[in-house]
């Protein structure tokens, strides 16, 4: 028996895989019915979140609110999904410059990452997870990746740093604590 070799990277290869299995999950009307966060692995399995405490909700909203205010040139997004190594994430809030923009085109799923990635976290993500989210999120081309702790707290990090910065370099007017209204 033959064995199909495919003659693209790896990262082209997932990257396809990805985008299709994104777009059969969109047509999935049963899908569509569940509520929470929809994300996959890199089999295109289904990776079910619940539905975040109101506060996640918020938090994004005024992160992507203050992107929209300090970097107007950008387009900021909400649950952008990404494909990455590991399958299609979708960051709780994203920024892309008009250059990024052109790259990333208007596509149910970004083939690479937008300029900063931000995550809210929820009371159950482990420093492992983030982590590995932070990696894939860089694999895939993000410039910085932020998170957002349950008090508005900030971190910032750009690839290759173990630790966060003190700001945002692309966003360096970004408040070091997000505070809700």
């Amino acid at each position: 028996m033959a064995i199909l070799t495919l003659e693209l990277p790896a990262h082209k290869t997932q990257t396809a895989f990805n985008l299709r299995r994104w777009a059969e999950l969109l047509a999935d009307r049963e899908l569509a019915k569940v509520e929470g966060r929809i994300e996959t692995d890199r089999h295109g399995r289904v990776i079910m979140s619940p539905p975040p405490a109101a506060s996640h909700g918020s938090f994004q909203l005024e992160i992507g609110h203050l992107l929209h205010n300090l970097l107007s040139e950008g387009r900021v997004l909400t649950e952008c999904p990404i494909s990455t190594a590991d399958g299609v994430r979708a960051a709780d809030v994203a920024w892309a410059s008009p250059e990024r923009m052109k790259e990333l085109g208007e596509q149910v799923c970004f083939p690479s990452a937008p300029d900063i990635c931000v995550e809210v976290l929820s009371p159950d993500n482990t420093k492992a997870e983030m982590n590995e989210k932070m990696a894939l999120y860089f694999d895939a081309g993000a410039r910085e990746v932020w998170f957002c702790d349950r008090s508005g707290a900030m971190s910032f990090f750009r690839p290759g740093a173990a630790l966060p910065s003190r700001a945002s370099e692309l966003c360096p007017g970004f408040p070091q604590k997000v505070e809700l209204r």
